[in-house]
Formats: structure tokens, sequence, C-alpha cells
């Protein structure tokens, strides 16, 4: 396990080659959300740059190479290297993108549903 959803941020982790699974958790425990990534993947940016608790677990899959950066490591390599500063709103970006992409399909869904109430209101 890299790290678990609602556990403090220890720094980031670098998927070099491999496999690793990233799982969210609803608040009653149920899954919500299952996803399978590759290398290159940077994991635990969110958490690192607004030094809030993971909001999804991440573990490695059988055999696969990561490499960890500390928090305070982050910190000061964002100082002494700012040209990082895109790839790291690049990384945040495309998780905001995906995230409202998910939104958007778990909405449609919805929307299409039958509502339970449909037709009961004018059955009295």
């Amino acid at each position: 396990m890299l790290f678990k959803q609602g556990e403090a941020p220890m720094g980031l982790y670098i998927l070099k080659n491999g496999k690793a699974s990233l799982v969210m958790k609803g608040e009653d425990g149920v899954e919500v959300m299952h996803l399978t990534i590759g290398p290159g993947a940077i994991l635990g940016v969110p958490s690192v740059v607004t030094k809030e608790p993971y909001t999804l677990s991440a573990k490695a899959c059988a055999g696969a190479e990561v490499g960890f950066v500390e928090l305070s490591d982050f910190e000061d390599l964002m100082q002494a290297e700012p040209p990082l500063f895109p790839l790291v709103l690049s990384v945040l970006a495309a998780e905001v993108r995906a995230a409202r992409i998910v939104l958007t399909g778990i909405m449609t869904k919805l929307r299409s549903r039958p509502s339970r109430n449909s037709g009961q209101a004018f059955a009295r």
C-alpha cells in the first residue's frame, strides 16, 4: 500500500514501471471508484500541494517500481526549481479534468433514470 484515503500526505509517488490501483470510498465505506494506472503517473499531488489528507488509496501492483519524494523534499524542490510549477499544474489540471468527466457521466446517468415518483403525484 502506498497510501490510504484519509491519511496525512507523506510525499509524492512516481510510478516508474508497472501498474498501480487507485481506490476511493464514499463516507459509508463503499467503493465508488477503482482505476488502474500505468508508468509515468505521479500520485498524491493534490494532497502534497494542499497538505490535506489523501482523497483516495493507492496500491502498487506486483512488480511495479515506484519512486518516492518526501513532502519536505518536494517543497524544497519547488522553491529551488520554479520551472517545475507548470508540471505540477498540469498534473492537477489533468486530475480536475478527469473528475469532471466522471461527474458528468454520473449526472447524465442520474438524469436518464426514471424518477421514483413519476406518475405517483396524481395517483391519489
